[in-house]
């Protein structure tokens, strides 16, 4: 992959579930920022599909997010890169990004800046 991010990204540890072929599939968000993020999953993906999917909240609420498939790893995840997020949903991951940022809650998210 030789693409490159425009938004700085953080290595987090979050919980996230989405849906394939009428499962629901557990994952984790491992990598976020404000154009994507990585998702450890053993469901299959193909790069260029859109797949929606929600990220667990430290306040217990879901935020709701759909990205197109960059790359991915067979048994391992995926990276996403988001499309169309509104500004409800835009507002929620700057939020989340700035609680990663600030490490805290420190059981629920935890962050380090991740370099190229």
């Amino acid at each position: 992959m030789d693409e490159r991010r425009d938004k700085p990204r953080l290595s987090v540890n979050l919980d996230a579930v989405w849906d394939r072929e009428q499962a629901r599939l557990s994952a984790r968000v491992v990598d976020l920022s404000e154009g994507g993020c990585y998702l450890d999953s053993v469901g299959e993906v193909l790069a260029g599909e859109t797949v929606a999917f929600r990220v667990m909240l430290p306040d217990g609420d879901w935020l709701y997010l759909e990205g197109e498939v960059r790359h991915h790893r067979h048994g391992f995840g995926f990276g996403v890169k988001f499309t169309e997020l509104n500004d409800d949903q835009l507002e929620k991951l700057v939020l989340l990004l700035q609680i990663a940022k600030d490490g805290g809650p420190a059981s629920l998210i935890s962050a380090d800046l991740v370099e190229d």
